[in-house]
């Protein structure tokens, strides 16, 4: 995740605030955009953890709120549905303009609804995803339906909506009823990911059934079983932007610029990225591949990923095993898998079995072999030899100089 805070002009010329996730290097494959629910905003949980989450794809995710909600200007009682619809082609035009066309849309709730309207009008999306989103734009009328006589009445009322007060006018109302989701549907042709909880009591499930009924193959339904409708417990969230990143390898492969790319980077080996909306989440990038790294909850973290003592384990089991595999290949043993365990540790130095000059303390990894095949002791023996020549392993032993400098 690397964010990058933007304004953009919508149609009357009143700032929408968004945020622009990155990879770690800077350096997106793709782009999204991700439309928040009614009367939400792009910092809301669901919006953030998804959009940082997919970074990890390789995505470049424009998350934003629309005109008169969360950080955007405006006034939310004059806007409407087809305010929404411009607001999406707007930040669309943003991302063709000064990064890169995006080639997906993410929907929750109304937003989901309005995603799928205007990928039917945008030539650069080649696929959508909506969550939790209605299959009828009257539904959203019966969340102030109590509200809705005076409204019709008055012209306008305040409604309590997910316990804030908004005014809404009778021109929103109106508006609803000109957009019809079942017509877009029976037209739309690209891929499109249906993800919705059935304990939903927002939306209810029946919605996707009718979503996914109305629309054309290549069509998939993902049950979120156990979420709300906000996703609010974040495995939730993260489990659908795993979906979705996986989903999205499959449709929009071939879309992906891998070389030509319109965001710079300094080229080193590894990247890694901090930002201070999180505890310790950290991504890491080699401009080919993407990972997380985090703390255990008990110590702060989150838990999203490995800890950097884990990563330090991670690289030396790899490369033992590499380097075990390699020999084995090359003297024609019978080595079938591999299994490395390893554990890291601080011990007294009269504890380890390695001594030197050293007093106090020092870092102790043990790390234990398991061979899969019909090896002679003699070859195991061998190979537990060759388990301490790995590069990594070696890297570890010596003396290491770390040079810091600052960008």
């Amino acid at each position: 995740m690397n964010p990058k805070k933007l304004t953009i002009n919508n149609s009357t010329g009143e700032l929408l605030n968004a945020t622009l996730e990155l990879p770690a290097n800077k350096k997106a494959k793709q782009f999204a955009i991700f439309a928040h629910c009614f009367t939400c905003s792009s910092n809301l949980a669901v919006a953030r953890n998804i959009s940082r989450e997919l970074t990890n794809y390789g995505f470049g995710v424009l998350r934003f709120d629309f005109t008169g909600l969360g950080n955007s200007e405006g006034d939310f009682a004059d806007t409407n549905f087809s305010h929404n619809l411009a607001d999406l082609k707007i930040v669309n035009e943003f991302l063709v303009e000064n990064y890169q066309a995006a080639t997906l849309l993410i929907g929750h709730s109304l937003g989901g609804a309005a995603v799928l309207m205007a990928a039917s009008q945008l030539a650069n999306i080649k696929a959508v995803v909506t969550i939790g989103a209605p299959a009828d734009l009257d539904h959203v009328s019966r969340l102030f339906k109590h509200e809705l006589d005076d409204i019709v009445r008055d012209g306008q009322a305040e409604a309590s909506i997910g316990g804030r007060s908004f005014m809404v006018k009778k021109q929103f109302i109106e508006d609803l009823k000109k957009h019809s989701l079942k017509d877009t549907l029976s037209k739309f042709r690209k891929p499109l990911l249906i993800m919705h909880s059935p304990q939903d009591k927002i939306v209810d499930i029946e919605n996707a059934a009718k979503i996914y009924g109305y629309a054309h193959h290549p069509k998939s339904f993902i049950s979120m079983d156990g979420a709300d409708h906000l996703l609010s417990e974040t495995k939730d969230s993260f489990y659908a932007a795993r979906t979705i990143g996986t989903w999205a390898e499959r449709y929009l492969q071939n879309e992906a610029q891998n070389e030509e790319v319109t965001l710079s980077t300094k080229g080193e080996q590894v990247v890694t990225h901090w930002d201070s909306d999180n505890n310790f989440t950290t991504q890491i990038s080699n401009n080919r591949h993407e990972i997380t790294a985090d703390e255990p909850v008990d110590v702060g973290g989150d838990d999203l990923g490995f800890s950097p003592y884990e990563l330090l384990n991670s690289a030396l089991g790899a490369c033992t095993a590499m380097t075990m595999k390699l020999y084995a290949e090359r003297k024609g043993w019978p080595l079938e898998e591999v299994y490395v365990y390893l554990t890291h540790d601080k011990k007294h130095l009269d504890d380890s079995k390695e001594k030197s000059g050293a007093t106090g303390k020092i870092d102790h990894i043990l790390k234990k072999l398991e061979f899969v095949g019909e090896l002679t002791e003699e070859q195991k023996n061998r190979l537990k030899e060759i388990a301490s020549k790995c590069p990594v392993h070696k890297t570890l032993i010596n003396d290491i100089v770390i040079e810091t400098t600052i960008e």
